[in-house]
Order: structure tokens, then C-alpha cells, then sequence
């Protein structure tokens, strides 16, 4: 497995309908291509997060990881993505104000319910060909 040493990393949940379409605008506004992408469910995905003491069995949380070692959860990772992305969007990151037990209560709420309100596939998300660059499986 070759980590991209100067690319953050999205771990997502790969058969979420919401969070692929969010990988999808994620990818859209990446104008700078700093971010790369792998399924939680991928074996990628799950090295990365038992690299970082996560348990790959209870997360449901979209994880950013930035080059080194720090990574964020929930809220937060989705605050510290919309830093770098285009059309005016890095301005979400001035909700970090907000308490994280306040944001990280919305974000739960959402993601508890996000194959109800979304919907579920059967399988992780194949990329496109032209895709493919920036996903790590």
C-alpha cells in the first residue's frame, strides 16, 4: 500500500450513499488535488485506522488524515476538509468555534440516520477510470 506522503486522506463510509456523493463534491471542488480517498471497508482503509489506534469495527465517522500523524473525526474532519476546497466552501471551516460536542451532536444525528435518509449500496463505490488517481485502492 503506497500512502501519498503530500495528500490528506479521506477515509469514508464506502457503501453511503450520502458520503459518497460527499467524496463526489469533495472531488469536484479539489481544484489544488490535495485530497485522496479510501472506503473505511477497504484494506486500506482499516490499516490506516489500526495505524492510528482506530478500531475499523466502530467507526461511522468520516476521518481526515493529514500528512504525519494527526488525523480528525466527525465534525471536525469535515470543518478541516472544506479548508481546501474551491468556490467559497473553506468558509465552513469558521464553524469550528462551535464546542465539538455541539457539532459532533449533529453530525451523529446524521450519520445515525444517513442509510435511512440516503439510502445504502451493496458495494463500495468503483471510481471511474479517470477517477481512479485519487483513490488508494
Amino acid at each position: 500500500m503506497e500512502i501519498p506522503e503530500n495528500k490528506k486522506i479521506i477515509l469514508f463510509d464506502g457503501v453511503c450513499n450520502l458520503c459518497n456523493n460527499s467524496v463526489q463534491f469533495i472531488i469536484k471542488h479539489d481544484k489544488k488535488d490535495v485530497f485522496r480517498f479510501a472506503a473505511l471497508q477497504s484494506e486500506t482503509g482499516k490499516q490506516l485506522l489500526q495505524d492510528r489506534g482506530l478500531d475499523p469495527e466502530e467507526l461511522d465517522s468520516i476521518i481526515l488524515i493529514e500528512p504525519g500523524v494527526a488525523y480528525y473525526k466527525k465534525s471536525t474532519a469535515a470543518l478541516e476538509i472544506s479548508r481546501d476546497l474551491s468556490g467559497g466552501y473553506f468558509l465552513l471551516k469558521n464553524f469550528l468555534f462551535l464546542p465539538e460536542t455541539m457539532r459532533d451532536g449533529i453530525y451523529d444525528i446524521i450519520a445515525k440516520n444517513r442509510y435511512k435518509w440516503f439510502g445504502k449500496k451493496d458495494n463500495c463505490m468503483i471510481p471511474t477510470p479517470e477517477l481512479k488517481a485519487k483513490f488508494l485502492d
